[in-house]
């Protein structure tokens, strides 16, 4: 396992990080499941664990609670708040009113007294740079979290951040989690810059790109994985996208072989071959999807197979643009952009 700074916090963190999005009813996994799974991360020299306080509607944060119980100084324990907690109106967002509310809940959740970093996991337009980053300070000046960050932010919203921090007095985000893989480059024309800039350490989700580039999806072979099921038009390939999507699998694929390499060790060595990126976080639902995923811990990938890569997929190209998370309101909303 290789070990990065993340940031400049001065916490080392583990290259793959392990995320805990498919623990309980979403990835059908129990209790023994996910405890079998940290277990092998952390034999493995995973350090990191990230969950989010939506993911089962907290069941996740509770599976992660009891598997890491009496292990807790060893992992760096990551969550996230923002969205939906159920139909109350005021059960989401980033006002201090929820955040505070919220982490109490998590930290309930996750059996501890702190996290050590606690992420907003989408910009929310309708509250204020200065009250959220407010009421996070106080909440890190009280030692329950020992740093924030953002995730799946726009880049402007990543610097208009920063600098609200430095006009308000207050503490910044220290870290990014964008969705970032071979087949979604979007981010390196915008999001990565400025995390460099600004020296944010970088998680990135989704480097399997949700599954394509896990092996299971292949031209003339049926698949049926976990989140086929949950979102079928993400996979059907009378997309044009999709379409796109499978033949850079299979061109990929060739490149992959050609190095000796799994598609998933191609997939995940590219998204931590980028100097901006910390830690690619990975999501197994079972201890042989992680093992497959651990094996590409040390994979370093040469400059002619980072080319090659580039070939099928050009650097800051989405081939499904229309799936990206960080699309500004302004696009989505026509109020916005009409008088």
């Amino acid at each position: 396992m290789q070990y990065r700074t993340l940031g400049r916090t001065g916490v080392q963190v583990s290259s793959l990080v392990l995320g805990a999005m498919n623990f309980g009813a979403i990835g059908r996994t129990t209790q023994e499941d996910a405890t079998a799974i940290i277990d092998a991360a952390l034999e493995g020299g995973v350090n990191l664990i990230d969950t989010a306080d939506m993911y089962g509607a907290g069941e996740s944060e509770e599976m992660v609670g009891r598997a890491i119980k009496g292990r807790r100084e060893d992992i760096v324990l990551a969550t996230k708040a923002n969205m939906p907690m159920g139909d109350e109106r005021n059960h989401q967002g980033s006002s201090r009113r929820w955040l505070v509310t919220e982490l109490d809940n998590s930290l309930r959740r996750l059996g501890v007294d702190h996290v050590d970093l606690y992420q907003i996991h989408r910009w929310d337009p309708t509250t204020s740079d200065e009250e959220t980053l407010s009421a996070l300070t106080d909440l890190q000046r009280a030692g329950k979290i020992r740093y924030f960050g953002s995730s799946t932010f726009p880049a402007h919203r990543l610097v208009q951040a920063q600098w609200a921090a430095r006009e308000h007095h207050l503490r910044p985000y220290v870290t990014e989690q964008p969705s970032y893989s071979i087949l979604q480059r979007g981010v390196e024309a915008h999001v990565l810059p400025v995390t460099g800039e600004y020296g944010l350490g970088v998680l990135a989700w989704s480097p399997l790109a949700g599954g394509w580039l896990s092996g299971a999806i292949r031209e003339g072979r049926p698949f049926a994985t976990n989140r086929s099921a949950l979102l079928p038009e993400r996979y059907d390939m009378s997309v044009p996208a999709n379409r796109a999507r499978l033949d850079a699998v299979e061109r990929l694929a060739k490149i992959a072989e050609g190095a000796g390499l799994t598609l998933i060790q191609l997939a995940l060595g590219f998204v931590t071959a980028h100097p901006a990126v910390t830690s690619a976080i990975i999501g197994p639902r079972t201890v042989d999807h992680l093992r497959s995923q651990l094996a590409a811990a040390d994979t370093v990938l040469p400059a002619d197979v980072l080319d090659a890569i580039d070939e099928v997929v050009a650097p800051g190209v989405d081939l499904a643009a229309h799936e990206k998370f960080d699309t500004p309101p302004s696009l989505l909303d026509p109020s916005l952009r009409r008088r």
